[in-house]
């Protein structure tokens, strides 16, 4: 990865963290939601696949930023693939379904921006100019469906428990489990068109490169 490369792994890392810093702020120090007092209000924050796909891109992103020339594992290579699809999901899914159903003012508006605009763009983004190429193919892509996986068991599980579910289209109080499972199946679908799409044109770019060298 060049330098160029790392200083955007690592600006993209750094809005991962103020994106989520600041949301966990806000949370604490909010009276509005679900749970009403703390630790479980903050705890809460990380139910959402929005704060675990950012997790998810910038743990890899800073990661690169730190080793850019690290050993490529699996577990790594699907992480970072995890990353950057789960990141883009959260970013169409959000803008196309999600914003616009509450507003939000002063430093919740600034983490929302943070976390469901600017985190997707830098990742996607990154992953498009500077890799790294050649990380992915289909056992990866199909390592990278298990996480989704379980953070829909997790979630309708716990939801049985809690009645408590982060996203309306996964509310199964409201929608029951037929509609919820077939909003997720929508999803699914975007996911995995992303996921071959990404293996792709990475494939077509790591042959370039390979034979511009």
């Amino acid at each position: 990865m060049t330098t160029v490369g790392r200083i955007w792994a690592a600006v993209t890392g750094l809005i991962v963290v103020l994106g989520i810093v600041i949301q966990l702020l806000v949370t604490a120090n909010g009276h509005e939601g679900f749970f009403p007092d703390n630790p479980e209000r903050v705890f809460n924050v990380f139910a959402y696949f929005t704060i675990q796909s950012n997790l998810l891109l910038g743990g890899t992103a800073l990661t690169l930023a730190a080793q850019p020339d690290r050993p490529e594992s699996t577990l790594f290579r699907t992480l970072r693939l995890n990353g950057v699809l789960c990141i883009a999901v959260t970013g169409i899914v959000y803008h196309a379904v999600l914003a616009g159903l509450g507003e939000l003012h002063g430093w919740a508006e600034v983490a929302n921006f943070l976390l469901h605009t600017a985190a997707p763009v830098a990742g996607v983004l990154g992953w498009l100019l500077f890799g790294p190429r050649g990380t992915i193919d289909w056992r990866i892509v199909g390592w990278s469906v298990v996480y989704p996986l379980l953070w829909l068991v997790f979630t309708l599980v716990r939801g049985a428990f809690v009645h408590f579910y982060p996203y309306p289209f996964v509310d199964v109080d409201e929608h029951g489990y037929g509609r919820v499972l077939l909003n997720c199946l929508l999803v699914a679908v975007l996911f995995l068109a992303l996921a071959a799409g990404a293996n792709a044109l990475d494939g077509r770019l790591h042959r370039k490169r390979t034979v511009e060298r």
